[in-house]
């Protein structure tokens, strides 16, 4: 054997030896997986076929965030007829959902149907009764019933909820002052001022009343 025909067979013993380890090594390109995109837009086509791309899919939005963001919209355009149905058919689909139970007894009182506006109010109350704005909100809308004393209880229980938030106070001193409770009326107006001195209507009513037990 030539020296020459030793060198060719040295190098193809090699190669063989080289191809046989990268087939077992498992790291060859397999079929189906030849290419893995690194992100959501890499290219596999390269610049013969730039077409050839991953796109990230489009996200639907649920029905339910659809008919909310419908609410939102008619309310911004004061067409509260047409965010009470689409809210009406969002509580279809999940009548404890509470986001939507706040939007609708929001609608109805913009819309003066009190009635509704407390069944909503009411049901926010069984979910949670510790949502002081709930209690708040349900005792005004009772005010604009006639119902004082319910609106009372209501009132008190948000107070108790959060004693410093001076609304609370002021919005419970305007029922006792309709039932014509003047001295308790007048305890939770100067409650109201003392928490949130710019109320300057507390500080009137406040003034009005110290005047009259003059």
């Amino acid at each position: 054997m030539s020296t020459f025909q030793l060198l060719l067979f040295i190098l193809a013993g090699a190669v063989f030896y080289l191809f046989f380890k990268q087939l077992f090594s498992g790291s060859f390109p397999k079929r189906g997986v030849d290419f893995e995109a690194k992100n959501d837009d890499a290219q596999i086509g390269g610049i013969n076929r730039p077409d050839k791309t991953f796109s990230k899919p489009t996200i639907q939005p649920s029905r339910m965030e659809q008919l909310l963001l419908m609410a939102d919209e008619a309310v911004e355009k004061k067409d509260f007829e047409e965010a009470k149905k689409a809210l009406g058919s969002a509580l279809i689909i999940d009548e404890n959902n509470m986001d939507v139970l706040q939007k609708m007894a929001y609608v109805c009182t913009q819309t003066k149907d009190y009635n509704e506006a407390q069944e909503s109010y009411e049901k926010l109350i069984s979910l949670d009764d510790k949502d002081d704005m709930a209690h708040v909100l349900l005792a005004n809308v009772l005010h604009k019933l006639g119902d004082e004393e319910g609106a009372a209880r209501h009132h008190e229980r948000a107070i108790v909820l959060d004693p410093e938030y001076a609304p609370h106070h002021f919005n419970y001193a305007n029922t006792l002052y309709d039932l014509g409770r003047k001295e308790e009326a007048l305890t939770e107006y100067k409650k109201a001022y003392e928490l949130d001195d710019t109320l300057d209507v507390a500080k009137e009513m406040i003034d009005k009343l110290g005047s009259s037990d003059e």
